[in-house]
């Protein structure tokens, strides 16, 4: 049972990550400093992922939901 939900985590990550390709986020920058005056700047910065990378994700965790608790071995054979 931790299996499947191990998989169904994994694929809507995927999900997630095919839907979103790219994060954005700003940091500050400082462009000035005299003595108790500082002057900063907002720099933008941007992180792209393709795609595939998202739906290679998916197929990974179908595959980990899908085949999660089929037992390979039969006991006391």
């Amino acid at each position: 049972m931790i299996i499947k939900a191990i998989g169904l985590i994994i694929f809507i990550t995927g999900l997630v990550l095919t839907l979103y390709t790219g994060l954005g986020f700003v940091t500050k920058e400082k462009v000035l400093d005299i003595g108790s005056f500082q002057l900063t700047k907002d720099k933008e910065h941007t992180t792209n992922w393709s795609p595939l990378i998202g739906i290679g994700t998916m197929v990974i965790g179908g595959v980990i939901f899908f085949t999660g608790n089929k037992k390979h071995f039969r006991q006391g054979e």
